[in-house]
Order: structure tokens, then C-alpha cells, then sequence
């Protein structure tokens, strides 16, 4: 079955899921080891791999060394249009809907489009809003762009409305790596009240409760990131905390 086929009939039972963002140039291969095997004992959903930046040439190996060690869908979360792979299982092909970039909304997936056939990977197209998170993260600075404001939930209603209409599958809300605060529930209630398709949310999540309250208030994918770092027994907990 295809991953978003999968992911969506999941969503449609009311059931949540978990997806860990694994960046390549903050991982190593015993630190991937380590944490995929968390992944796994908490049977997570997606493990997401990607970054603004790409230093060094472990994208590749990054995804290589996942695959080896586990059976979850790796999902690409590109930051550039260097960010693509054969091994991976699908890629998000996001486009920056939050803002006025060119280069994100359609300038990049131009150059990077022949690439992904080749590949011969699962193409999800994406909605990617990024939302104010009380500081400059670096998503927003390398993508040129500013978000949607932290308390403006109309203009966020609106920009998901919209990136369903013109046909994406997915809508991605990311406060970026390293937000100081995650999204707030009540945008995102006002935002799954407005879509029919499976919202992903991401960005500021150090706890359980912050990953609860968000699927409470509508999210059907919470994605966490950084905070696997210095909560090795985070993805555990978040599961267990769910109940299954």
C-alpha cells in the first residue's frame, strides 16, 4: 500500500500517529542506530529525514543506515533541491503556501522534478505553512520567507484552505527547528475544521502533553525533531501516553 494511502486511511479512523525528523548533519551512524531503535519499539509511524542545510555528503548514508535498520516508511523532508533519494521510500514535495517565494512554491520542484522521477519514489505533494514560533528559525531564513503570524488563525484557515484547493494531499504546519513554542491548538482546531485532508504538525514539541494537546486539537501526524536529542525516552513516552 501506498504511504499516503496508508497514512490517510489511518487518519479517517480518528487514529494518531507519530513521525520522528531525523536531520543528517546532526546524526551519526551509532546515533542513528540508537534512535531508530527507539522508533521502533514505539512502532512510530514515519520517520522524516531532512534539513535546511546539507554540510557534508550524509544524506545520502543517513537514509542508507535507516533503511538498514528498520521496516518504518522513510519519508524525504527536503530543504533543498539536492535533498533527493533512490533509497528513500516517498518525499514530501512541499510548497511553501505561507509564503510569497517563488523559488518555494514552484521554482525549485521545476529543477528538482526530473530528479524525483528518476528515483522512482512515492511523490507526496504538500501544503508546507510555516507559523511563527517566537523566534528566527532557520527554515525561515533559508527559505527567504516570513511566517504566518503566531495568533492569526484566519490567515492560516485561509493559506490551508487554498493549498487544498490547488491540490495538495497534505498540509504540513511547522514552526521550524529549535521554535521556542509550538503551534497553537486553537489554530490548528480552526484549521482541521476548514480541510478534508491529513494534517501534519510540527515544530517545538519537548513534551508529552504538548504532542497530546496537539492531536487533541486536530492534528493527525505530529512530528518530533530536536527534542529526540536531549529526551532519548521522549518517542516512548509519547506513545505510551496515547495508549497504543
Amino acid at each position: 500500500m501506498a504511504i499516503y494511502e496508508k497514512l490517510t486511511n489511518i487518519a479517517k479512523t480518528g487514529k494518531k500517529q507519530l513521525a520522528v525528523l531525523i536531520d543528517p548533519d546532526k546524526a551519526n551512524s551509532d546515533s542513528i542506530s540508537s534512535l531508530i531503535k527507539k522508533c521502533n519499539s514505539a512502532k512510530v509511524d514515519l520517520i522524516l529525514v531532512g534539513g535546511s542545510l546539507i554540510k557534508g555528503s550524509g544524506f545520502e548514508s543517513c537514509i542508507q543506515s535507516i533503511k538498514n535498520e528498520t521496516d518504518i516508511p522513510v519519508v524525504i523532508f527536503p530543504g533543498s533541491v539536492f535533498q533527493i533519494s533512490s533509497n528513500a521510500d516517498a518525499i514530501l514535495l512541499l510548497s511553501l503556501i505561507s509564503g510569497r517565494n517563488p523559488e518555494m512554491l514552484i521554482g525549485n520542484h521545476v529543477i528538482a522534478a526530473p530528479h524525483i522521477r528518476r528515483a522512482g519514489i512515492e511523490v507526496i505533494p504538500c501544503g508546507y505553512m510555516l507559523i511563527e514560533s517566537g523566534k528566527l528559525t532557520s527554515v525561515v531564513y533559508m527559505s527567504n520567507t516570513s511566517p504566518i503570524p503566531y495568533e492569526k488563525n484566519d490567515i492560516a484557515v485561509c493559506t490551508a484552505v487554498a493549498g487544498e484547493m490547488l491540490g495538495h494531499k497534505l498540509i504540513y504546519m511547522d514552526a521550524g527547528s529549535g521554535a521556542e513554542k509550538s503551534i497553537s491548538a486553537e489554530m490548528i482546531k480552526q484549521v482541521k475544521a476548514n480541510i478534508s485532508i491529513p494534517l501534519i504538525v510540527g515544530g517545538g514539541i519537548r513534551d508529552v502533553k504538548t504532542a497530546h494537546d496537539l492531536w487533541n486539537a486536530g492534528a493527525d501526524v505530529v512530528v518530533i525533531g530536536n527534542a529526540c536529542e536531549s529526551k532519548p525516552g521522549l518517542i516512548e513516552e509519547i506513545r505510551i501516553g496515547i495508549g497504543y
